[in-house]
């Protein structure tokens, strides 16, 4: 075999093995805040999705809460360069990092997607006194103390961001208002449920379905414009007169060091989650709105979103 032949044959040989690698033992879909929350639901549906169409042969959710996800992004750490850990990503890791409470950002960690976009509602419960953003705009401006405000998981994440844009637009001071962070979704549910708190602000897929059954009332939704189906009812906050339009998206991450050989597995096997029917439905019952990016494309857009974040973090205070 002469040199050019040998030289196309060693090519074409790793080329295919770089294409070849699989999972050779059970995947770990950490999420860093407690069961029942937004990431922990994305990580469980993806995980059905994983099993219940052959896409990745073994899958468990792993549940690492607390410290504001740091725990469960610390986890995945200390696995650099094995891509059998993969963990949920969301905005929070670029906050945490801007605000000094985590040395960790997405620097550290092999950015592989965006699944889908959330935005955020603020939510009271059913017998509140309060009926709508008026009333509660009315409340906070008399005497910012007398309702107390939940959400999760952690301080500069998005519902974090949402209320403090809603309090700034209509002049309070969101360091004066009693907040409460819980670990995750569920116990945060469960306190405005029980009275414990006034004000929840979370997702549109843990609050809708309560607001049908006469539990919980929406007041309003952090989207720049009506949604459309079943989120079409809920006015937005802007056209009530609060500039808090933002949203979170939800994707996962893998350690660094990833090769590109398992890169490509993952953009491979979520690009056939995304677009299959099972997906489609996931996200019209979970209220997300599917836009994804695979690994290239997240990474470019990490990069202009944490200068983002940056600024309007700084401008609530809230950056170190």
């Amino acid at each position: 075999m002469n040199w050019v032949c040998w030289v196309l044959a060693l090519t074409f040989t790793c080329a295919a093995h770089a294409q070849t690698w699989k999972p050779a033992k059970t995947v770990e879909l950490v999420v860093g805040s407690a069961p029942a929350g937004a990431p922990d639901v994305m990580a469980r549906v993806v995980q059905n999705i994983f099993q219940n169409n052959g896409l990745v042969p073994s899958s468990a959710v792993i549940n690492k809460p607390g410290a504001a996800n740091t725990i469960g992004w610390a986890y995945l750490n200390q696995h650099t360069g094995d891509a059998h850990y993969i963990a949920t990503i969301s905005p929070t890791l670029l906050g945490n990092k801007i605000m000094g409470t985590s040395p960790l950002t997405y620097t550290h960690f092999t950015p592989l997607n965006i699944l889908a976009r959330e935005f955020v509602v603020l939510t009271v419960k059913a017998d509140s006194p309060i009926k709508t953003l008026a009333d509660l705009t009315a409340r906070m401006k008399k005497d910012p103390q007398s309702l107390s405000w939940a959400f999760a998981t952690a301080r500069g994440n998005h519902n974090h961001i949402v209320m403090s844009l809603y309090l700034k637009s209509i002049g309070v001071d969101p360091a004066k208002v009693k907040t409460v962070v819980y670990p995750g979704g569920g116990p945060a549910l469960t306190a405005m449920l029980g009275g414990h708190v006034d004000v929840y602000v979370a997702s549109p897929r843990s609050m809708f379905p309560l607001q049908k059954e006469g539990r919980a009332r929406i007041l309003g939704i952090s989207a720049g414009e009506r949604q459309t189906g079943a989120l079409a009812e809920i006015p937005t906050l802007k056209e009530q007169g609060s500039d808090a339009v933002f949203y979170t998206w939800r994707g996962f991450m893998g350690p660094k060091g990833m090769k590109v050989s398992e890169i490509a597995y993952w953009d491979a096997t979520f690009e056939k989650l995304a677009k299959s029917a099972e997906w489609k439905k996931d996200t019209e019952r979970q209220f997300w709105n599917p836009t994804y990016l695979l690994s290239a494309a997240f990474t470019k857009q990490l990069d202009a979103e944490y200068e983002q974040t940056r600024v309007i973090l700084a401008d609530l205070g809230l950056a170190k």
